[in-house]
C-alpha cells in the first residue's frame, strides 16, 4: 500500500467517524486526501484533551519541513487551529498546550487522528 493510498484511507475513515461531531471532517478529509506520508513529525498528546493542540503542533512542523503538499498542510493546520480557537471539538480541546508523549512519524501521526476521532463516535452505553 503506497502512502497516499494509506493517508486516504485513514482520513475517510475520520470523515465517516466524526459527521455528528462539529469539526469540518469534510473539510480535512478535502485537504489531506493527497497528503504524503513521507515527513517526520511531532509528538501526539499524553492526556486526553489535548489532542487538537498536538495536531496543530505537528501540521505546523510538517510546514516547517518544506513537505511538498505545503498548501495540503497549511489548510488542514488552519482546520485544526480554527477548531482549537472556537472550541468545536471539546473532547479534543481541553487545553491549548500540547502534552507530548513520544516524537512519531506522520503514519503514526495520521493514525493517532484516526483513533482519536474513532473514539469520539463511540456508541454510548
Amino acid at each position: 500500500m503506497n502512502a497516499s493510498m494509506l493517508s486516504y484511507i485513514l482520513f475517510s475513515g475520520l470523515l465517516l467517524s466524526v459527521q455528528a461531531q462539529n469539526c469540518s471532517v469534510r473539510e480535512i478529509i478535502r485537504y489531506t486526501e493527497r497528503l504524503s506520508v513521507s515527513c517526520p513529525c511531532r509528538e501526539t498528546a499524553v492526556s486526553p484533551g489535548h489532542e487538537l493542540a498536538c495536531f496543530v503542533e505537528g501540521t505546523e512542523h510538517m510546514l516547517k519541513n518544506n513537505v511538498s503538499s505545503n498548501p495540503v498542510i497549511a489548510r488542514l493546520n488552519l482546520t485544526f487551529q480554527t477548531q482549537l480557537d472556537r472550541n468545536l471539538c471539546k473532547s479534543l480541546a481541553r487545553g491549548d498546550q500540547c502534552q507530548y508523549k513520544t516524537k512519531g512519524n506522520v503514519k503514526e501521526f495520521l493514525n493517532k487522528i484516526l483513533r482519536t476521532y474513532q473514539a469520539i463516535n463511540k456508541p454510548r452505553a
